[in-house]
């Protein structure tokens, strides 16, 4: 019986590899997809896919968007806050940008309310300007 020999790696070299796998997608993708995507690299089981994206997520090299369920690399460089994302509905490309009154309006309106953020992701879902031209 052969048996295809693993080779288990250091998070620090498996967080790496899928890091490298966003960058290299351009776009949101599950864990699967990137499972399918390193298959030639790697064997990669999901819950380790899923650690290295939490791993990813808690050091601000990567976010998920929750409407699409899928990850996205970090575009920023270092963030001032939450991170806002704009995703196109016909296109699927995703813009991150940084709008600091948008996210203290909310932290105001959680403090006022005696509101515990836990989390905040904002989401824009509309029409890029690409595709608003064409459309045009």
């Amino acid at each position: 019986m052969n048996r295809k020999t693993t080779k288990r790696r250091p998070a620090q070299e498996q967080d790496q590899l899928i890091f490298s796998a966003l960058q290299e997608s351009g776009r949101p993708v599950s864990a699967y997809e990137l499972i399918d995507q390193l298959r030639d690299r790697a064997t990669l089981a999901p819950q380790t896919v899923y650690r290295a994206l939490d791993r990813l997520i808690a050091s601000g090299s990567a976010h998920r968007l929750e409407s699409l369920n899928a990850f996205v690399a970090c575009c920023q460089s270092a963030h001032e806050g939450t991170a806002v994302f704009a995703i196109c509905d016909e296109c699927g490309t995703v813009s991150e940008f940084a709008e600091p009154s948008a996210v203290e309006a909310l932290a105001g309106w959680a403090k006022r309310s005696n509101y515990t953020v836990r989390a905040m992701t904002l989401e824009l879902r509309g029409r890029c300007a690409t595709c608003s031209a064409r459309a045009a």
